[in-house]
């Protein structure tokens, strides 16, 4: 069995493989956007049918997005398996295979969680699946970055120790902070109670919501009348002030970052063109996210908001991975250069330019 790192029909099979896991990210969201998650009742069947022979004919309302979820479900996890089947025959770096076996067991998981979430009947458990789903498509679009062209011959960045630890620090912490503003919005949403502010860039015309017991009465008198929504409590007034704070936190350090890379990599450097693309992404979220307010929740803007976000924390996940690639210490290039120089020597050509 012969194995290499040079694999680029398996480098293609893991981009759609993360694509298909983007996909049902977006189903995700349809379902929790039209309140679907219920729908089917039961769980691995459908309306005790085989989930994969149950009637097109009775494929209607909630049950349509629940059920179509759950096939996208069953899809992505036959393409992992295939995946990490293909990395362990294929791919010459053991690290590499055992990452495939390590989406192999996110995929599992993510499907008992969603399993569970319908027969427990706990909202707590379907915020951890948002979470493990989006864990999870970060480590299949890493694993489709290791086995691209550009990551074996992309020649890295001699940089010093305070400018690669700084740029490093800041895009980890980033990305990191933006998987907690996606936990937050995932306990929102399994919440159902709709909007808990339903007005932006106020709250409830304050730059800080009252969230004393009379006036969270008087929101709910409010609803119950114009709305026909559920009650919410301060709780749950709160998180959204904070998910909101956490925004503007994110769009600072993304525009830090953007800047940072650009100023000390070059405007040209890949790092840096990266961070402008999460910028890109960070400022379209911020638009879906007030249009979600405004929309009072529409379903197609809500689950392009959830898309976008994943998509922005996979932005960042691999921005810290090139950067630890790309930006090597001076006193670590040294030895490389020096022996490219005696291999040359040997050889009698040139030293290749770095």
């Amino acid at each position: 069995m012969s194995r290499s790192i040079d694999n680029k029909k398996l480098n293609y099979f893991a981009i759609f493989t993360a694509l298909a896991a983007l996909i049902l990210i977006g189903l995700g969201g349809l379902v929790t956007s039209n309140e679907a998650g219920l729908a089917v009742p039961d769980w691995p069947t459908t309306y005790g049918y085989n989930m994969f022979l149950f009637p097109v004919s009775k494929w209607q309302g909630g049950i349509f997005y629940e059920h179509t979820h759950r096939l996208m479900a069953s899809a992505v996890g036959f393409l992992t398996g295939i995946l990490a089947i293909w990395l362990w025959l294929k791919e010459s770096r053991a690290w590499l295979r055992w990452l495939g076996i390590i989406a192999c067991f996110l995929v599992a998981l993510q499907g008992a969680l969603g399993g569970l979430r319908v027969v427990a009947l706990k909202d707590v458990i379907g915020v951890f699946h948002a979470g493990l789903a989006q864990s999870f498509l970060a480590v299949l679009c890493a694993i489709a970055l290791f086995t691209s062209r550009w990551w074996r011959n992309f020649q890295p960045t001699i940089a010093d120790a305070a400018e690669r630890s700084g740029v490093r620090r800041l895009l980890l912490g980033t990305t990191l902070v933006i998987f907690t503003q996606l936990m937050i919005a995932a306990t929102m949403r399994h919440q159902h109670a709709g909007l808990a502010i339903p007005d932006f860039p106020l709250a409830y015309h304050k730059v800080w919501p009252a969230m004393d017991d009379a006036s969270v009465q008087s929101y709910n008198a409010n609803r119950a009348d114009f709305l026909g929504e559920k009650a919410i409590t301060a709780f749950q007034i709160g998180l959204q002030m904070v998910h909101r704070l956490v925004a503007l936190l994110i769009l600072c350090l993304v525009i830090w970052s953007a800047l940072k890379t650009r100023r000390q990599l070059g405007a040209r450097h890949p790092v840096a063109r990266l961070a402008l693309v999460w910028l890109g992404l960070i400022g379209l979220q911020v638009v879906l996210g007030a249009t979600t307010i405004w929309s009072n929740k529409a379903v197609v803007v809500t689950t392009a908001h959830v898309v976008v976000g994943a998509l922005s924390l996979v932005t960042g996940a691999l921005l810290t991975i090139v950067s630890f690639r790309v930006l090597i210490p001076a006193r670590a290039a040294e030895p490389v250069a020096d022996k490219s120089a005696q291999s040359s020597f040997a050889s009698g050509k040139p030293a290749a330019s770095t």
